[in-house]
């Protein structure tokens, strides 16, 4: 009875299987092209597979046997098979996802901290931000009230504490041919700023060897110059480069800049040589003074001037590395300071001693209609283990703007200045071939007494000698109109310096100075004055 009753029976369930067979199957069909299913639907659709294959199962134990039954079985076969291919499907499509989420070996996911330099990136290196900051705190002395000519009465340098520079920003990557940099400064000369942007730029790198920069920063001008305040050999940069970089380049000057680099040669076995060429188009600084109230005023028609600089770095592997370079500015239209000013359109070279506790500038030439100003520049350099050598020259000329009947002769000045810096620890100072520069050494040892390592020291001397003077005449004398006079001051400083470095974010300076100047007074009377000062800085920069 039990088989008849079976027998019975296997029809219906052969139709109600194959019923359920067709619709897993379109359901398993619609469902294939989902990679993403979850594990609870392919669970399902297996517990039907298997629920299906056991009445199959139980028709056969019942003595059915058909053609009917062969096929359902291949049906299920069918889609057995496509759901082990799901399966694949989705543990392919987790592999791949978790590979995605999984970082490139060495790339950072995390923040780190190399030197104490907070820095983020994603793993794929595209985007990166970097936590940037220098503070430099100065302390000194000037020895100079005794020693002042007797027509200065009240000058007065003034000596104690001045954060020279306090700068916090950002710099890093945006889409890795990008490269930006926004930089805040609150350090001055002789006083603090209250604040001010001092830096915003934003550098294209993939055409290398080209790169591309805009916005407000530092062109590339000269070999002193180039070097990163924080890298200095010297708490300040010789003042004829100073006073080169601010006619046309300087802080925080607007620019457009296309930067070149490559190497020429066999490499570290033979002689070889690194170039560099840059250019830029200049624009007017974006702030200056040391409080809102006494920023300098916006000008009708702001300055615009072109600059250049070439440079060439022979080297002979790890013994000796040399520089030789040229640099080029000229001021297309200066500074348009409206019909009421006087003069207009001016010109005006000067800078304080190569020491900022105080901001007086001591040699001047005052302000002079111009129509143009250029500036010429020589560089070389060399250097061969722990010392380094170098020195440059620049020409001063300044084209007058003068439409009255007696027109004097256009002006010109000089300035040159030597160096030379001896790591005592016999570390090397690095030449940055990018912008055809030196850096600070990289330390052996960091400072660690319980280690017995110390840091680096190094010694640095420059002498340097800023002429402003142009048919000064003879003292005691005034100058006749027709001569074009200009009595800005001739500036010798002897510097000697001694530096700590603890590590590459901590560095201890002290330098002495000696300062000659001669200046005449528009009555031929000395104004200029010999003093001795020194200085002491704690630098911190990451």
């Amino acid at each position: 009875m039990r088989s008849s009753l079976s027998r019975g029976r296997a029809p219906v369930a052969c139709a109600t299987l194959v019923g359920l067979l067709l619709c897993g199957a379109s359901g398993a069909a619609l469902a294939a092209p989902a990679p993403g299913a979850n594990d609870a639907r392919l669970q399902a659709m297996q517990r039907q597979l298997d629920d299906m294959r056991a009445q199959l199962d139980q028709i056969r134990a019942s003595g059915t046997q058909s053609a009917q039954l062969s096929a359902i079985q291949q049906q299920l076969d069918a889609m057995a098979a496509q759901l082990a291919d799901m399966r694949t499907q989705q543990d392919a499509a987790g592999a791949a996802i978790a590979t995605l989420q999984m970082p490139p070996q060495g790339a950072t996911t995390v923040p780190t901290l190399p030197n104490g330099k907070p820095q983020l990136a994603t793993a794929d290196g595209r985007f990166t931000a970097n936590v940037k900051a220098i503070l430099m705190l100065d302390g000194g002395k000037y020895f100079q009230k005794d020693n002042l000519p007797a027509a200065v009465a009240s000058r007065d340098l003034n000596e104690g504490f001045n954060f020279r520079r306090a700068r916090i920003g950002l710099d890093g990557k945006l889409f890795r041919d990008f490269d930006y940099s926004f930089i805040y400064e609150f350090g001055g000369s002789g006083q603090e700023d209250p604040g001010r942007l001092y830096e915003a730029s934003l550098t294209y790198t993939y055409l290398r060897p080209f790169r591309f920069k805009v916005g407000a920063f530092e062109p590339n001008i000269g070999l002193a110059a180039a070097v990163s305040t924080s890298q200095m050999p010297l708490m300040e940069r010789p003042a004829p480069a100073e006073v080169a970089r601010g006619v046309a380049a300087g802080d925080s000057r607007v620019a457009f800049q296309a930067q070149a680099n490559g190497a020429l040669g066999g490499g570290d076995d033979a002689i070889a040589a690194r170039w560099m060429i840059s250019t830029a188009y200049t624009a007017n600084v974006i702030a200056t003074g040391s409080s809102a109230a006494s920023a300098t005023a916006q000008p009708f028609d702001e300055q615009n001037a072109w600059i250049g600089r070439v440079t060439v770095a022979p080297f002979d592997g790890p013994h000796w590395q040399a520089h030789l370079g040229a640099n080029y500015q000229y001021v297309i239209h200066p500074n348009d300071a409206g019909a009421a000013a006087a003069p207009r359109y001016a010109a005006q070279l000067r800078d304080r001693p190569e020491l900022r506790l105080d901001g007086a500038r001591l040699v001047d030439t005052g302000a002079i209609d111009s129509r143009h100003t250029t500036v010429y520049g020589l560089e070389g350099s060399f250097g061969s283990g722990p010392i380094v050598l170098e020195g440059e020259w620049f020409r001063y000329g300044i084209d007058r703007r003068t439409t009255t009947a007696v027109t004097p002769p256009d002006p010109h000045f000089t300035g040159w200045y030597v160096q030379g810096s001896w790591i005592l620890t016999g570390e090397q100072r690095q030449y940055n071939p990018v912008e055809a520069r030196w850096d600070a050494p990289r330390l052996t040892y960091t400072f660690n007494p319980e280690a017995g390592t110390w840091g680096a020291f190094e010694v640095a001397a420059r002498y340097s000698d800023l002429d402003l003077n142009y048919r000064e005449g003879a003292p005691g004398t005034t100058p006749a109109a027709a001569l074009g006079a200009v009595r800005g001051g001739e500036q010798k400083i002897y510097t000697f310096g001694l530096n700590w470095y603890l590590n590459p974010s901590i560095r201890l300076m002290f330098d002495y100075q000696h300062v000659d100047i001669d200046r005449l007074g528009a009555t031929g009377l000395q104004v200029g004055q010999a003093y001795d000062a020194v200085a002491a800085r704690g630098q911190v920069n990451f």
